[in-house]
């Protein structure tokens, strides 16, 4: 799978614009602020039908305008697969594939994956668990629908047992058995969700660890390790909180608040790596991320790659750019503020690419 052309009109800083692209290596070139990133963007809404970097539709749309278009034309099995997205500010999101309308947006997720690598993912390593608890669920649901149904499922009802517990408290009253029905949907589909996470990083960890020793020619040693509060407690952990959640007022234990532990010569890579092993373990997780979406979807993602090599030695970039020229990578977007430097870089490892000055 590859993307042949992309246009779009009133999206963020441009007016319109059209690309038509090689198969292989696209490389966007410019100063900061001339819309590199953006580009970027655009190739990841006809993905997920929402931006990286920004969640909110309408703040995506050009200033002083209405709405925004990006339609995108695919080479995939052999055919020509057309994707467009619409956003109006008075209307509901628009989404078509080969001119037909999604119902459900979700039902586009995992036709045309992609893998974006950002200096934005350093939140992974610096936020809270929330940021990734949404990588992993985001790489599992893209290749299983009933991950994704029984995820906003879980949702619902913590949303609603949060409102029992509020109402509780608000009232001063408490009904054990009304909780019941909650406690009872959330332990069930809480398993579910915590076998399918434990079964992910299990399969996810190698992959990972291979990606890493490759890009810092085994310098260091990394980890990472999944904790939740099902793995010691997984019959009980909702009344042995009861206590604390009357008086919170919403649930504080659950797979709502499993996290991921990464560390790097065995110290959590916050505290001890260095912004060169950041970027590097960052790099590794996303390459991981494209390996596993890839075996279960039987399709290759498109490759962004924004400004990555910025904090990077030269030894790094070196390695990095030769993993990804490999044959078992598809289509590849990269942005970079030195034109010399990726002509240089790009001539020297593929005579299939494409430079776009800004």
């Amino acid at each position: 799978m590859f993307l042949q052309r992309l246009h779009f009109v009133n999206f963020k800083n441009f007016e319109e614009n059209s690309f038509e692209f090689s198969p292989k290596i696209n490389a966007f070139v410019g100063n900061n602020g001339k819309g590199k990133t953006n580009i970027l963007d655009a190739v990841y809404y006809l993905s997920f039908l929402k931006s990286y970097f920004n969640h909110q539709d309408k703040q995506n749309i050009r200033f002083e305008q209405n709405f925004f278009m990006i339609e995108g034309w695919f080479q995939k099995d052999k055919k020509e697969e057309h994707v467009l997205i619409s956003v109006h500010t008075e209307q509901k999101k628009l989404a078509k594939r080969n001119e037909k309308t999604y119902d459900r947006l979700s039902d586009h997720l995992g036709k045309f994956p992609v893998v974006i690598i950002s200096p934005y993912d350093r939140d992974l390593i610096t936020e809270g668990s929330d940021t990734r608890r949404r990588f992993i669920d985001s790489i599992i649901a893209q290749s299983d629908s009933v991950y994704l149904a029984e995820l906003i499922r879980y949702n619902k009802v913590l949303l609603q047992r949060n409102a029992l517990l509020k109402f509780f408290a608000a009232n001063r009253v408490f009904d054990a058995i009304q909780l019941d029905i909650f406690d009872h949907e959330i332990m069930k589909i809480g398993e579910y969700i915590f076998q399918q996470r434990q079964k992910f990083i299990k399969n996810f960890k190698p992959i990972f660890q291979k990606y890493y020793n490759f890009i810092s020619t085994e310098k260091e040693i990394v980890e990472i390790s999944y904790t939740s509060d099902l793995k010691n407690n997984e019959l009980s952990y909702l009344k042995d909180n009861l206590s604390k959640d009357r008086l919170l007022q919403y649930t504080s234990a659950g797979v709502h608040k499993d996290d991921l532990k990464f560390k790097i010569n065995a110290h959590p890579i916050k505290k001890f790596g260095s912004q060169g092993q950041q970027k590097s373990y960052l790099i590794a997780l996303k390459l991981a991320q494209l390996e596993i979406i890839k075996n279960q979807l039987k399709i290759t993602p498109l490759l962004l790659l924004d400004d990555i090599f910025d904090k990077l030695d030269e030894s790094r970039v070196e390695q990095i750019i030769k993993l990804v020229n490999e044959e078992h990578f598809g289509q590849i977007f990269l942005s970079d503020t030195h034109p010399e430097r990726t002509r240089m870089m790009l001539e020297k490892i593929n005579e299939d690419h494409q430079i776009f000055q800004l």
